[in-house]
């Protein structure tokens, strides 16, 4: 089985030449086979807020990876939600385009104050194990509820000493990393020392910790000596930890990450001369670097950074018959991350109340679109503990608790503290052992193509096998869509690739004969499904004490109590004028109907539309819509021999689309463009084409709703309906509250996220305008902007904008 991936190579293999070959090459063979048949998801959620009250919405967009890029595998995304005692309270399914999506979920109004988690995963993560399922615990708060949350600050914490590459060894300088975990909080602040057990009296050598995660240290240790940690934090609590015994001999791996180069070292103490030793590093579960080692000594190795991503490098020692020496992880290039940055151009900020502010993004081409969030800067930043930068880069693949990963992306981080930690990590995507003696994981779940159900055909009782079936489609706002399949000998037939939200009804008739309701039945099951959560819920910082009376609500809280307040007057007074707005509204109607009348699959930055329901009157005297496209599209030619319509763009065949469903030429050719409502010419890669494509000519026909229509949009009556469930409905975010004066809004306006969008499309000739609404009293934005280009390298802004006045001099 082969996985369609969207990864590129990481770095072309590199490979240390020596006079000698090993006789096995299993552990290459088995990383191969591993990286073709078994990529591996990982998923970053970006909240629209950190903190919750019951009753509010919850929106989430979701970026799903392969390895460092964007994923192609999946293409839906399951989101759930659960209680502390993992009793699932919500569950939602939504589409992924290029590995993206996004969503919405409302909390109960009687949720009880507590910490909740929000679980993702796609189909093809249950193939492995849930510890890298994407599992983030938030806040719900809710004053009237007996329990409040306190934050736990006095849990006990422990502390693990680990000797680099996991050899100490004698007479070996050896680095060691310290790391702490606790149930509750660890200690921001701690120092530790180094004794011999014999004389803990004398320190050997002193040092601070880094962060709450971990410290370092290094000595060089003696055969025979026994040594200690002591560790004690700011309270003066302290920690005694045994360092493993000195071995009298083994192999050490000394590993440099520097900025234009991976440099290591194997030391070694009373190993045989004839010993010979591969190491093997790999990225993202894909071999990069090989070396055949003759002879340990003090030579430094070196590997080249300049075709090299950001990300974990696993180096692994073997010995001749592929037995795991040594290993160690450590992140490339940590000085030089690899991350875009936008332009931010044409700053325009009021902080006065309920004011209009703005900024452009300066226009790149490589990137069709943005999510964008803008946050009273006075608000929690839902970034600021895992960032999509450490999702992608660390905690996508590390599954023990890191506080605060986030730290080690951002412009303030700490190189030592990150190499330091990835010393007391493992690699646990896979095991080389497994891999080597045959052990694959097993392969359940395959990757679905949307939404799929499988079908069955029944005819007076009997399967109805090998038959021809329509199926007539209502589809929500798009009208009447006719599909033929054709069953197989026990009658089943499959729907693959449906993209629509809520429902969607159909009839269904045999294609040979006009069937009475009751001589055919056709009856459906989702081939996608839920996946039970197989591990326990993570443990979080924060415990329940019984509420007073005398308890005050803090002010977070009361800002989320009053948005509510403020959401519920606004819903209200939009639901009222909505009917009136929208009569009323004469401007980019061919926008509108291109919004109406596409799916999310056929959506591109790179379309030319064509209006036939406002614009065009004079294509109705064309004969077909093909005839009428020629000459119209740069690099576009259509071309007829014997009445056969060929279609392609700068050279390279593209598809042709009737109401979102491949048709032949031939097809398009009988239909009056009287009936056409819009027709569109998308340039390049797009979703709906299932595998990339050079493009396609999508055509859509009138709606029974639209101006000069004159087709049927009622199912037909003699037949049975059949509804099927589709993916959930994202409740829209408001942007654009004050725009409309006549909403006159009154409520105390104390929103937290100003701005909310998912899918900013890109502007390729002129600046992209990110727009928003203050709220009372906010006097500076948090601006969180995330894109990938054309490459698949990440553009991430994560920065606060404010008025800066400047001192006169009198």
């Amino acid at each position: 089985m082969n996985i369609s991936s969207s990864r590129t190579s990481v770095i072309a293999l590199a490979l240390f030449t020596a006079p000698f070959y090993f006789s096995q090459n299993k552990a290459e063979d088995a990383i191969k086979k591993f990286e073709e048949n078994y990529p591996q998801e990982k998923i970053h959620l970006l909240l629209n807020k950190k903190n919750y009250v019951a009753g509010e919405n919850l929106w989430f967009t979701s970026f799903v990876f392969d390895g460092y890029s964007p994923s192609t595998i999946s293409t839906n995304i399951f989101v759930e939600l659960y209680d502390q005692n993992k009793k699932q309270i919500s569950k939602k399914i939504y589409p992924l385009i290029q590995g993206k999506g996004s969503g919405s979920i409302t909390l109960p109004e009687n949720l009880k104050e507590d910490v909740y988690y929000i679980r993702a995963y796609t189909t093809w993560m249950g193939n492995f194990s849930d510890d890298f399922n994407e599992i983030q615990p938030i806040t719900v708060y809710n004053p009237s509820s007996p329990e409040k949350l306190v934050k736990n600050t006095d849990a006990p914490w422990t502390a693990q000493a680990f000797p680099e590459s996991g050899t100490f060894i004698d007479g070996i300088n050896t680095k060691f990393a310290v790391r702490l975990q606790s149930n509750g909080e660890t200690p921001s602040k701690w120092n530790g020392y180094v004794t011999e057990i014999q004389t803990p009296q004398i320190k050997i050598v002193s040092f601070q910790g880094f962060d709450q995660n971990i410290g370092a240290f290094s000595f060089t240790p003696s055969s025979g000596k026994k040594y200690q940690l002591i560790i004690e934090d700011e309270k003066g609590v302290k920690q005694t930890v045994n360092l493993p015994e000195v071995s009298s001999s083994g192999i050490n791996l000394q590993v440099e990450s520097l900025n234009d180069a991976i440099k290591f070292t194997l030391k070694s103490k009373n190993i045989d001369v004839n010993s010979k030793y591969k190491v093997l590093g790999t990225i993202n579960n894909q071999l990069v670097y090989k070396a055949n080692i003759s002879k340990i000594s003090d030579q430094i190795y070196s590997i080249p950074t300049s075709q090299l991503v950001n990300g974990i490098l696993n180096l692994t020692v073997f010995d001749e018959q592929e037995n795991i020496v040594v290993q160690r992880l450590c992140f490339i290039q940590p000085q030089l991350l690899k991350l875009k940055q936008p332009s931010i151009k044409g700053l325009s900020l009021n902080t006065n109340s309920k004011e209009s502010n703005s900024f452009n993004i300066s226009q790149n081409s490589g990137i069709s679109q943005y999510t964008v969030t803008v946050l009273d800067e006075k608000t929690e930043n839902p970034e600021d503990e895992n960032s999509l930068p450490s999702k992608l880069w660390l905690t996508g693949d590390i599954s023990s608790k890191i506080y605060n990963p986030a730290q080690y992306f951002n412009k303030t981080r700490n190189n030592n503290a990150l190499d330091a930690l990835l010393i007391s990590e493992k690699w646990n995507r896979f095991n080389w052992q497994s891999l080597i003696t045959g052990n694959f994981p097993a392969i359940k779940y395959k990757p679905e193509s949307y939404l799929s159900y499988k079908g069955k055909a029944m005819k007076l009782g009997k399967p109805a096998a090998e038959e021809e079936i329509n199926l007539i489609f209502k589809m929500p706002n798009q009208g009447i869509k006719y599909h033929l399949i054709k069953t197989d000998k026990e009658g089943f037939f499959t729907l693959n690739g449906l993209v629509f939200e809520d429902s969607m009804t159909f009839s269904y008739q045999l294609n040979n004969e006009k069937a009475t309701k009751n001589s055919v039945q056709v009856y459906f099951q989702p081939n996608f499904s839920f996946l039970p959560l197989r591990k326990n819920l993570p443990l979080n910082n924060y415990h329940l004490v019984a509420r007073t009376s005398e308890d005050k609500i803090s002010e977070e809280v009361e800002r989320a109590i009053a948005t509510k307040s403020y959401s519920t007057e606004v819903n209200e007074k939009t639901v009222l004028i909505e009917e009136v707005k929208l009569k009323g509204q004469k401007k980019d109607l061919t926008k509108k109907l291109n919004k109406e009348l596409s799916g999310p699959l056929f959506r591109s930055g790179n379309e030319q539309v064509f209006d036939f329901v406002n614009d065009n009157a004079g294509a109705q005297a064309s004969l077909n819509i093909l005839q009428w496209l020629q000459g119209r599209v740069a690099g576009l030619q259509i071309q007829s021999q014997g009445g056969n319509y060929t279609a392609t763009y700068r050279g390279s065949s593209i598809g042709i689309f009737l109401d979102e469903m491949r048709v032949e030429p031939s097809q398009i050719s009988n239909i009056s463009v009287s009936n056409i409502a819009m027709v569109k010419v998308i340039k390049g890669y797009f979703a709906g084409s299932f595998g990339g494509g050079n493009g396609a000519i999508a055509i859509y026909t009138r709606r029974g709703n639209m101006p000069g229509s004159t087709i049927d949009t009622t199912l037909p009556s003699t037949l049975t309906e059949i509804k099927l469930s589709g993916y959930d409905k994202e409740i829209p975010f408001n942007n654009s509250v004050y725009e409309d004066e006549s909403l006159n809004i009154n409520a105390k306006d104390k929103r937290n996220v100003l701005y909310w969008n998912p899918y900013l499309e890109s502007n390729k000739n002129e600046p992209t305008i990110v727009q928003w609404y203050n709220n009372d009293d906010a006097k500076a934005f948090r601006v969180i902007i995330i894109g990938f280009d054309e490459n698949n390298d990440p553009l991430y802004y994560n920065e606060v904008l404010k008025i800066i006045f400047l001192k006169t001099k009198n």
